[in-house]
C-alpha cells in the first residue's frame, strides 16, 4: 500500500481532468492537513461515506445523532468526489470533512491523531485493513453501519480471507441491512450485532426537487421514462432498442402495435457518474437522435422533437433527455413516470431502487440486481418494482406501464407503501450508537475530558 501511492496520485490527477474535486486537498489522502486539528473534547463523531450513494445515506444516520448527541462535531471522510461534494450539505458550523487516509499505517495513524475521533462509523461496505487495525491500536471503537455484502462480495473476499478475517474480527460492531447480509459478514468473522434494516428508506426525498419535477412532467403531456443512474455499455444498447422501434421499422401489427407506445413516450437518461455527461450526450446524437441537456434548461425541457438540419422546420427527430446534473435524482424522479435501474441490465449488481419508490416512481429492472438483491426481490414483490430479462423487454415494460393510466396508479401507490413500510433504521442505528459509547472504556473516559484537552482537577 505504500509503495502504491505514486499511482494513487496519478490516478486522482487524472480523474481531476473530468472531475476538479478530486484535485481538491489530495495531501489529505495521505494523513497531511492544513487545517488546524480540532480540540480533544470528546465531540468528534467520524462518519465515513465512501460515495454518493453512502452520503445520502448517512445523511438520515447524522440527523439522528445529533438529535441524541447535542453538541457532536461530525467528521465526514469520503472517497469520491461526488460524494464530497454531496457531503458539504451535511455540515453545520464547526463540523469537519476530509479525504478517507489511504491505507498505510502511516497515514491511517496521523489522521487519527489529527482529528482524535470518539468513535468511527463506515458506512455500509468499507473495510481497509490498516484503518481497522490503527483503530484498534488506538482505542478508537470502529463500527459498521447499515452494512451489506452481497454473495458476489463474499466470494471474493473469501479468497483473501487471510487479510479480511482479521479486518472484520477487530470491529466493535456490525449492523446489518437484512438477515442474509448478516450470515455473509459473519461468515467473515464480523461481529453482527443487529438487523436494522436499510438507512435508505429513511432518507426523505428533496420535495422542491420532486415537486419541480412533477410539475414538468405535467407540462410534457406525455409520460416520461427514465434510464437512472445508468452505466457503460447500457446506454447504447438502451439508444439501439429505440431506434429500432422508430416509425421506419413498421413490419407487422404486432411490432405496429409496441412501435406505437414507445414513441408516444419521451425517454429520459441520467447517467451514474458525472464525468461521462460529455460521452453520453455525444453517443445520443451519434444513434440519430437529438439531445436536451438538464444543464440548458430554464424552466423545463426543451421540446421533444429538434430539426434534422439547423434551421430546416420540414423534417425532425426524436429527442432524448440527458440529466447531467448533480444531486437532482428527485426531481428527476419526479419528471419520470417510470424508472429503467441502471446498472442492472448489465453484470454490475444494479443500482439502488429505493430513492425511486420514496419518490413514487415504479422501477423496471434487468436481471442483475445483486448489490441490493434483497430490497429488490421486495420490490417486485409488493409491487413497486418488475423484473425483465434484458434491456429490449425493460424498453416494452416501461413504455406500456407509462402509458397504461391504472396500471401506473397501482404500481406508484404500491411504489410509495414500499418505501414507507421499511423505514425505522436511522432510530435503531442511532441509539444502537449511544448505547456503545456510553459502554466503551475510552468513549467514558473522553467524556469527561474539558475542552482545553486536560482532564479536570
Amino acid at each position: 500500500m505504500w509503495l502504491t501511492q505514486p499511482l494513487l496520485r496519478l490516478k486522482l490527477r487524472r480523474r481531476g481532468v473530468q472531475e476538479p474535486g478530486y484535485l481538491l486537498a489530495m495531501d489529505e489522502h495521505f494523513g497531511h492537513y492544513t487545517s488546524a486539528a480540532p480540540p480533544f473534547d470528546g465531540n468528534t463523531i467520524w462518519v465515513h461515506a465512501v460515495s454518493l450513494g453512502e452520503t445520502r445515506a448517512a445523511a438520515v444516520l447524522v440527523a439522528s445523532l445529533r438529535a441524541r448527541l447535542p453538541g457532536m462535531r461530525l467528521l465526514l471522510t469520503h472517497g469520491t468526489a461526488t460524494g464530497r461534494f454531496e457531503g458539504v450539505q451535511l455540515l453545520l458550523a464547526g463540523d469537519l470533512q476530509a479525504w478517507q487516509p489511504w491505507d498505510t499505517p502511516g497515514a491511517v495513524q496521523r489522521f487519527l491523531a489529527h482529528f482524535q475521533p470518539r468513535i468511527g462509523i463506515l458506512m455500509e461496505t468499507e473495510i481497509w485493513p490498516n484503518l481497522v487495525a490503527g483503530c484498534a491500536k488506538q482505542g478508537v471503537p470502529l463500527v459498521l453501519a447499515n452494512a451489506r455484502l452481497s454473495e458476489q462480495s463474499e466470494r471474493k473476499t473469501q479468497k483473501l480471507a487471510w487479510l479480511a478475517r482479521p479486518a472484520y474480527r477487530a470491529l466493535r460492531a456490525v449492523w446489518a441491512q437484512t438477515q442474509g447480509d448478516a450470515a455473509r459478514l459473519a461468515s467473515l468473522g464480523a461481529p453482527v450485532q443487529g438487523v436494522f434494516g436499510n438507512l435508505k428508506f429513511d432518507a426523505t426525498p428533496n420535495a422542491e426537487q420532486l415537486a419541480l419535477g412533477q410539475r414538468w412532467r405535467q407540462q410534457n403531456g406525455r409520460p416520461v421514462v427514465m434510464l437512472a443512474s445508468s452505466r457503460e455499455g447500457e446506454e447504447v444498447a438502451f439508444l439501439k432498442v429505440l431506434e429500432s422501434f422508430r416509425p421506419l421499422a413498421l413490419v407487422d401489427n404486432g411490432l405496429k402495435a409496441i412501435n406505437s407506445i414507445v414513441n408516444e413516450v419521451q425517454w429520459l437518461i441520467v447517467p451514474r457518474h458525472p464525468q461521462r455527461f460529455g460521452a453520453v450526450a455525444a453517443l445520443i446524437e451519434q444513434e440519430g437522435f437529438a439531445v436536451s441537456r438538464r444543464s440548458s434548461w430554464l424552466d423545463g425541457p426543451l421540446p421533444r422533437l429538434a430539426p434534422l438540419a439547423p434551421h430546416d422546420a420540414s423534417s425532425t427527430r426524436p429527442t432524448v433527455w440527458l440529466g447531467d446534473s448533480l444531486g437532482e435524482m428527485a426531481l428527476y424522479y419526479g419528471l419520470a413516470d417510470v424508472a429503467l435501474l441502471g446498472g442492472s441490465f448489465e453484470p454490475l449488481g444494479g443500482q439502488n431502487l429505493i430513492e425511486a419508490a420514496a419518490c413514487g416512481c415504479p422501477v423496471v429492472m434487468g436481471p442483475h440486481t445483486f448489490n441490493f438483491a434483497d430490497a429488490a426481490e421486495q420490490a417486485h414483490a409488493a409491487g413497486a418494482a418488475q423484473r425483465v430479462a434484458d434491456i429490449t423487454q425493460g424498453v416494452q415494460a416501461a413504455a406500456q406501464l407509462a402509458v397504461d393510466a391504472s396500471a401506473m396508479f397501482v404500481a406508484q401507490e404500491a411504489a410509495d407503501a414500499f418505501a414507507r413500510s421499511h423505514r425505522g433504521a436511522s432510530v435503531r442505528l442511532s441509539e444502537a450508537v449511544v448505547a456503545l459509547l456510553a459502554n466503551h472504556p475510552m468513549t467514558q473516559k473522553s467524556l469527561h475530558v474539558n475542552s482545553h484537552g486536560q482532564p479536570p482537577p
